[in-house]
């Protein structure tokens, strides 16, 4: 049976390491690993405690995660398609914002 997520978008949240690991049933170790290579989290300090996360952060990392477990991905490649479907959904947006089919 496949899981459901329901989540609530708040773009000013911010979660701590621990918070997002929950979140997303992931341990500790592979949010670190995962903005220690750079999927994660983009601009942060040498000390995991004080990392905050957004609630994009949260959603990148459910994604790279189930793109890693499905197609047994490392991280960078992962987070290489991550970054690839993110712009196929605002060029997707861009495109019905100008009145024009995305097919």
């Amino acid at each position: 049976m496949m899981k459901e997520h329901i989540a609530l978008i708040l773009d000013d949240a911010r979660l701590t390491l621990d918070e997002v690991a929950a979140s997303c049933t992931v341990s500790r170790e592979w949010v670190i690993e995962h903005v220690q290579a750079g999927v994660l989290l983009g601009d942060t300090g040498s000390d995991p405690d004080v990392w905050l996360f957004n609630s994009r952060d949260v959603l990148r990392a459910r994604r790279v995660f189930e793109l890693e477990r499905r197609f047994d991905a490392n991280p960078e490649l992962a987070g290489l398609v991550a970054d690839l479907l993110d712009e196929l959904e605002r060029l997707r947006a861009r495109v019905r914002h100008a009145g024009l089919r995305a097919d």
